[in-house]
């Protein structure tokens, strides 16, 4: 909801998005939905003042959209960086403007006979660092315009590579006419372009008819729940459901402060670290266990604070 239409209607808004939620969901997207129709879903049934979401899926995508609340938002950034684990159907023999099913096939080309071990060979070629072409069908924009909207008028526009890296690429099934692969990719790829690119090299055409996102880093098989799972539960079990905010940071040290030392550096001051690393992030704790924020380490063995995600001064 935007600040015009809270402005416009305080009561109503008060009374649909009441409660402080902070905490993490990996919410299970349906087909369908755009990103952000998914997420005020979601805001309305846990009533959730302020929410965010992490890393858009296309209204044809389904799969994990995680979902922050409260202070735990200041993870999206971090989120979007992230690796992601897609599952990826392609039709083969077709290709359309969009690289998937929103528009109609505009092209077709024979599919040679295809097994295994040739499938294979061809996908470990698109493994590590590489650069990929942004689709027209993308939300980048170009001279103020997004370039899907430039795409619809039938206009095309020149795109700067990018450099992507591609993880781990495994074939799931494959059909006369179609393939499907789990992909671990880098932020910023295009899947696809990458759909699009293994077809070619497969001697044919394709275009993507189903995707999933099975995963976001850093939390691998973790479980996602889908609207209708969430509406079944009661709002303490909903709440059950919400991972810390540090959970998005495990990667990284952490510190412990004593009591002197949370009180100052909730109010934005640089302390004496207890122990840890002279430079670098690290998650810092109170002495009560509670999660205070990202901080950086200083030269002579000092902290300050990078991003807190607890009120300056609570």
């Amino acid at each position: 909801m935007s600040r015009r239409s809270m402005s416009r209607s305080p009561r109503s808004t008060s009374t649909r998005f009441h409660r402080e939620v902070d905490g993490i969901l990996l919410f299970d997207k349906a087909l369908g939905l755009s990103s952000n129709a998914a997420l005020q879903q979601v805001r309305l049934l846990y009533g959730a003042v302020k929410a965010g979401h992490a890393g858009s899926l296309d209204p044809l995508a389904t799969g994990l959209l995680p979902v922050c609340f409260g202070q735990a938002t200041k993870v999206c950034g971090r989120l979007l960086n992230s690796g992601k684990t897609y599952r990826v159907r392609v039709a083969l023999g077709a290709r359309t403007e969009s690289g998937d099913c929103e528009t109609e096939v505009c092209e077709r080309a024979p599919v040679p006979a295809l097994v295994q071990a040739q499938v294979d060979a061809v996908l470990m070629t698109f493994l590590g660092e590489q650069q990929q072409i942004p689709p027209m069908h993308s939300a980048l924009k170009f001279e103020g315009k997004r370039l899907y909207e430039l795409a619809r008028r039938g206009e095309s526009v020149e795109r700067a590579a990018r450099t992507i890296v591609i993880h781990s690429l495994r074939c799931v099934e494959l059909a006369p006419a179609e393939l499907e692969f789990d992909v671990y990719c880098s932020k910023g790829t295009y899947i696809r372009t990458l759909a699009a690119d293994i077809a070619g090299r497969l001697g044919t055409l394709g275009h993507v008819t189903a995707l999933r996102r099975l995963s976001v880093d850093p939390f691998g098989d973790r479980p996602m729940y889908t609207l209708e799972a969430l509406a079944a539960l009661t709002a303490e079990e909903r709440d059950g459901l919400l991972l810390p905010a540090d959970t998005a940071f495990m990667d990284l040290p952490s510190i412990r402060l004593d009591r002197p030392g949370e009180a100052a550096l909730l109010l934005g001051q640089s302390v004496e670290a207890p122990t840890g690393p002279d430079s670098g992030e690290l998650r810092a704790y109170g002495p009560s266990g509670r999660f205070l924020g990202i901080v950086e380490g200083q030269p002579r063995g000092r902290i300050k604070p990078s991003r807190l995600f607890v009120s300056i001064g609570a």
